[in-house]
Formats: C-alpha cells, sequence, structure tokens
C-alpha cells in the first residue's frame, strides 16, 4: 500500500469502468483508454482521454456528469470537430504574446463551448450531464471570482467574468464585487465575446480568441491560476486537420531512400494474372487480379502498367475463396512461421490473463525454508493464543456436520415407516417413509490465504500472523486443504518491461495437513511493493483448478495497491481480477488491517476492489476475534 497525504484521491471502479466504456465506444477506437488527470485533453500517440481530477468531489451526481462530459467533450467533440492546424498555428502565435497562459485557457473554454453544442446536437441525451456541468462551473467560477477579486489578480478576474458572461442566463448581468478595471474591459469585450454563439468551426474560435488577447495584452499581465488544460497533447506533431483524420492516416513506407532506375534497360512484363475454378470456367469471363500493399521498401521510377479497376467477378471470387476447404495433405514449409505464432500468441495470452497493467509483471516462487526452532517455539506460543477461538470454531463445525448426517430426510415413498400416518388418508400420493442421511462428514471446501507483504505492513505482520494461525490450525484440525501465500513485487529489481513479483509459499494444498509445517507462517516478512490485481489473477488460475466444489480466496491487506506504474490504475485492475475469479466459483474477501481507526478513506478503497464481501478490521491485535466469525461463515456455507 502506498499512501500520499497530499493526494487523497479516492478511485470510483464502476465509474472508472464506465467511462472506460464511454471512451472505447464514442471515440470507435479500442486503442484509446481512459485515465484521470490534472486536467481533460485527449493523447493519440500515447492513447488516452484525460479526466480532469477538478471533478473528484463528493458529489456523486456532479462528480459523474462532470467526468461523462469531458470524455463527451474529448471524443465526440476535439478527436472529430476540432482543426488541429489552426489550433496549432494559435498556440505557435500566441509563444510571442505576453499572456501565452491566458491564451491557452481562453481558446480552450471558447472551443469546448462551441464542442459543448456540437455534441448537444448529435448527441440530446448528453443534455442532462452538461446541465450538471454548467450548474457547477457557474458556482465554481462565482466562487474564483470572490476570490481573485480579494487577491488582486486582475487577469484572473477578467477570466472568471468571461465564463459567467458567456454563460449568463440573462442579458448584462450584475457583478457589484468585481473591479471597476475589470468591468469596463468586459464591456469592450462583449461584442468578440457573443459572437463565438456564431461562431461555425475552430478557426472562428481562433479569430476571436486572438482578438481577445490583442486587445488586453497592453493592459495585463499574464494569468495566475490555470483553470483549463489545453485539450490536445502533443499538437506540435500533427499535420492532418483533425485527431480523427491522425488515427486513420496512412502513412507512407517506413523507409524515405529512392533508387532511380533507368528505363531504357528495365524489363517490363504486362501479363495478366487468373485464378481458375469450376464455376468460373468461361473462357469469355474476366479473371480476378492481385494486389499488394507495401509498407516498407525501396521508391523507384518504374512505372507500372496502371491499376486495374475491380469489377463484381472480384467479390464473388473472393468469397470462393474465402470458402475453400483445408487441404488434407500435410504441408510443413511454413513450421517455421508458425512456432513464431505460437509464441506470439503465448506472450499475448499472458497479457490478456493478468491484465494490460500486468503485461511486464512476472510471477517467481519462493519456496518455505524448514522451520528453526526459534520458528518453533514462537508458533507455539501464538497457538496458546488462539486455542480458546480455535477450540470454539472447530466445536461449532463438528457440531454441523454432525447434525447434517444424522438429520432425517422426510417424505419419501420408499425407506422406514413415519410415526405420521395421516397423509395416508388426506393425500392421494402420500410419503410417510424417511431415511437418515448418510452424507460425508468432510467439508467439500478450498481455501488459499493470500497476504500482503508490502513495506507498509511492517508494523502489523506479528499480529497479522496470529490470524494466519488460527487459519492454518483450524483448517488443518477440520482436514480441510488450503494454502498460505505471501505476495509482493521487488521494487530494487524492477527494470524496464521486468517487473519481479514474489510468492512466498509458506503451505500449498499439498503439505498442508503435514505435522510440524506451521511454524513456516513465522517467515513471513514485510518485503516491498504490492501488485494486487497481478497475485490475485495468478492465485485465481491455481484455485480455479482445484476440484473442491467450494473455493476461497482470503486476502489479507492493509489497503490500496502500489507498485511500479501501477498507481492509479491499481485499484481498477485489482478489481476486474476479483470480479473475473467470482465469475469462475471463487469467493473473494478481502480483509483490511488498520492501525487502530478504519476512516472513511480505506473503506471506500475496499469496498471499490472488493464490495459487500470485505472485512475491516479496525487493529490488528482484534484480527482473532474478528476472523474467526468470518471463517465460521464460510466454513457453513460449504456444509
Amino acid at each position: 500500500m502506498k499512501y500520499n497525504r497530499w493526494d487523497d484521491s479516492k478511485v470510483d471502479t464502476n465509474l472508472f469502468l464506465q467511462l472506460q466504456d464511454l471512451a472505447t465506444v464514442l471515440s470507435d477506437n479500442p486503442d484509446l483508454k481512459f485515465e484521470y488527470n490534472y486536467g481533460s485533453f485527449i493523447d493519440i500517440i500515447n492513447g488516452k482521454i484525460a479526466g480532469s481530477r477538478f471533478w473528484d468531489i463528493n458529489n456523486h451526481e456532479i462528480k459523474e456528469s462532470g467526468y461523462k462530459t469531458d470524455v463527451f467533450l474529448r471524443t465526440i467533440g476535439t478527436l472529430n470537430h476540432s482543426n488541429v492546424p489552426a489550433m496549432k498555428a494559435y498556440l505557435e502565435n500566441m509563444k510571442d504574446s505576453s499572456l501565452p497562459k491566458f491564451a491557452s485557457q481562453l481558446i480552450t473554454l471558447l472551443e469546448d463551448l462551441r464542442l459543448e453544442e456540437t455534441v448537444k446536437k448529435a448527441r440530446p441525451g448528453t443534455n442532462k450531464d452538461f446541465a450538471v456541468r454548467e450548474k457547477f462551473f457557474k458556482h465554481y467560477f462565482e466562487t474564483q471570482l470572490n476570490t481573485n477579486v480579494t487577491k488582486s489578480y486582475p487577469l484572473d478576474e477578467l477570466f472568471c467574468l468571461i465564463y459567467l458572461n458567456v454563460q449568463a442566463d440573462q442579458p448584462d448581468p450584475d457583478f457589484p464585487q468585481a473591479n471597476v478595471r475589470q468591468l469596463g474591459q468586459m464591456e469592450k469585450l462583449k461584442p468578440i465575446l457573443y459572437a463565438i454563439f456564431e461562431a461555425k468551426n475552430t478557426k472562428d474560435i481562433v479569430r476571436l480568441s486572438k482578438e481577445i488577447v490583442f486587445q488586453l495584452e497592453p493592459y495585463y499581465k499574464d494569468s495566475l491560476n490555470e483553470y483549463f488544460t489545453f485539450p490536445i497533447s502533443h499538437i506540435e506533431d500533427f499535420t492532418m486537420n483533425t485527431l480523427f483524420d491522425e488515427l486513420t492516416r496512412t502513412d507512407d513506407v517506413a523507409n524515405d531512400d529512392k533508387e532511380e532506375v533507368d528505363e531504357e534497360n528495365n524489363e517490363y512484363i504486362d501479363q495478366r494474372f487468373s485464378t481458375w475454378h469450376r464455376e468460373n470456367q468461361n473462357s469469355d469471363r474476366k479473371q480476378t487480379f492481385l494486389q499488394f500493399e507495401l509498407d516498407v521498401g525501396t521508391k523507384t521510377n518504374i512505372q507500372g502498367g496502371g491499376a486495374r479497376e475491380t469489377e463484381d467477378a472480384d467479390q464473388a471470387m473472393g468469397t470462393i475463396q474465402g470458402a475453400s476447404g483445408q487441404s488434407k495433405r500435410n504441408d510443413y514449409s511454413e513450421l517455421e512461421s508458425l512456432e513464431k505464432q505460437e509464441a506470439n500468441r503465448g506472450s499475448n495470452q499472458n497479457e490478456s490473463v493478468y491484465g494490460k497493467e500486468n503485461r511486464d509483471a512476472v510471477a517467481i516462487v519462493k519456496e518455505a525454508n524448514p522451520p528453526s526452532i526459534q520458528d518453533m517455539e514462537l508458533y507455539q506460543e501464538y497457538v496458546r493464543d488462539i486455542e480458546n477461538f480455535k477450540r470454539k470454531l472447530a466445536a461449532t463445525i463438528e457440531k454441523t456436520l454432525e447434525h447434517k448426517k444424522n438429520a432425517p430426510r422426510k417424505d419419501l415413498i420408499i425407506g422406514r415407516l413415519s410415526k405420521k400416518l395421516l397423509p395416508i388418508v388426506i393425500d392421494d400420493n402420500p410419503r410417510v417413509f424417511y431415511k437418515k442421511n448418510q452424507e460425508s462428514n468432510e467439508i467439500d471446501a478450498a481455501f488459499t490465504l493470500l497476504v500482503d507483504c508490502s513495506a507498509s505492513m511492517h508494523n502489523k505482520m506479528e499480529e497479522t500472523k496470529r490470524g494466519i494461525v488460527l487459519f492454518h490450525e483450524v483448517l488443518n484440525q477440520l482436514r480441510i486443504p488450503h494454502s498460505i501465500i505471501g505476495f509482493w513485487e521487488d521494487a530494487n529489481d524492477v527494470k524496464e518491461n521486468y517487473q519481479p513479483n514474489y510468492f512466498h509459499i509458506i503451505h500449498s494444498f499439498t503439505n498442508s495437513f503435514h505435522q510440524n509445517t506451521g511454524a513456516g507462517i513465522m517467515q513471513l516478512e514485510p518485503q516491498e511493493d504490492n501488485r494486487d490485481g497481478f497475485s490475485i489473477r495468478v492465485i485465481t488460475k491455481e484455485l480455479a483448478a482445484k476440484r473442491e466444489k467450494n473455493k476461497f480466496l482470503l486476502v489479507f491487506s492493509d489497503g490500496e495497491p502500489a507498485a511500479d506504474n501501477y498507481d492509479q490504475n491499481g485499484i481498477v485492475d485489482t478489481n476486474l481480477a476479483v470480479s473475473d475469479a467470482r465469475k469462475q466459483g471463487i469467493d473473494v474477501i478481502g480483509m483490511f488491517l488498520a492501525d487502530g481507526e478504519i476512516d472513511e478513506r480505506d473503506d471506500l478503497i475496499m469496498k471499490n476492489i472488493y464490495g459487500k464481501e470485505r472485512l475491516m478490521i479496525p487493529s490488528v491485535a482484534e484480527l482473532p476475534e474478528h476472523f474467526a466469525p468470518l471463517l465460521k461463515r464460510l466454513l457453513l456455507r460449504s456444509i
């Protein structure tokens, strides 16, 4: 877990996945991923659409609408309707201006207002979310206006006045708190500002923004605050009219060399290549053609014989070719190629199984060492501490099993005759027999306890071991197969394309019943980072292969996942890993270990990862008394 007191943001996994789906569907590009960032922008080079953390507020309705409108503006609006060369030229011109920061935010504001109307016209269902956005922004800029007046930030004050005027519900709104100088300047700007409602494209917005900046340059210094982020990232690298054109651009060949060929000494063969089929054997029918798309090669001055136009028969021949069957003879000519394909398929499968956030993660198994004498002595001390919990829990489960075994099954058509014979008189098909149950007194279940061994567990690990000892002792007495595994990522050995994740196997399913192995629990120690989503996926694969009917995965953790390039998307990735495990019939329960008090942030993080299936433990000292009822509930569910 990593906790940054300067960044107290919370990831709502349901909202994040909803925004990710919106970004993918509305952009019609699965490579564009949503992320939270300082501002709202689109970055097609790195394949992401960012929603502004400005919307990270407690009001869920405003938060959801704010992030949605960010996605609407960037996918429907900026991607398709913003003129990239015009905005690029505007930024170049503003480099020499004395108000570059103000100029960048001004065009962002005005272009977004234009795009908002375009989006609402194309998607009327977005009106509600944009209404929430506008209402919240009005309140925000009214507050900022007062702040800037108090602090004497004249251009920031004027920027707030610009927004409030163009979004006003009535003509000539009154701002008595504003400075007289800014109000006078606002009156001069109004004819230009009101012209934005007639703007038809980005070029019109650029022209109006330039007029405003040029008019203010002699009188103001640049603004101090940043309200909006420029909506197009890496705009200097683009040449097409829109970002959509950039995404669908067909590049020239990769190399730019060219070979000059002597045409007089060059042989040109004009020959028609055709295919044959019994349904196409008429000699007077036009034939199909061969076509190649060259991505890499050398340019020459050789002139071809001209392109051949497509014909009706071409499509038919394509259909025939696509429906052909596989030959019964073996062809080993492509064996090497097939091997390479298999290797590539393996790497792609690794990414799909463990998630895109973990494509560089590598699982490394570490076996437990034979317990030392000190480990055995400490283990026996812990066993004595949890003896009462163990005895009560085991006795409850054993009584339940015995009752189930001896409880009779009633209302049968064969078996022992019951003393209640009234159904013979009142029923057409009386069932007056019973049998005693002879079911197995074993619990058909398998458990895995996954223990977070990150550095933040340093002051909790010793007490955590008491709960793990309780887990092992109870399941061992009831003869229930289980495994205990510590997990962490070694931050010191992380390299590019390599993230080592260790799985410390304290107990495996094969040795969980062996005597004198419990003391191996004492070897669990806090290490480095924790990549929870990857670890859960690895263990899920092992649990899913077990034959037991009921499978449980318990995750001891102290909160938020934190590893290399895993900070922002760690919670979402872990939530997806938990969801995938549950789809495979595995019950996943998260157990949070606090330092004495559970705050709202910790509870929300665990809720976003594990949902209702979470156990919040205020203090690790209270772990056994909280863990015992949970274990009891899970065991009774398995009977």
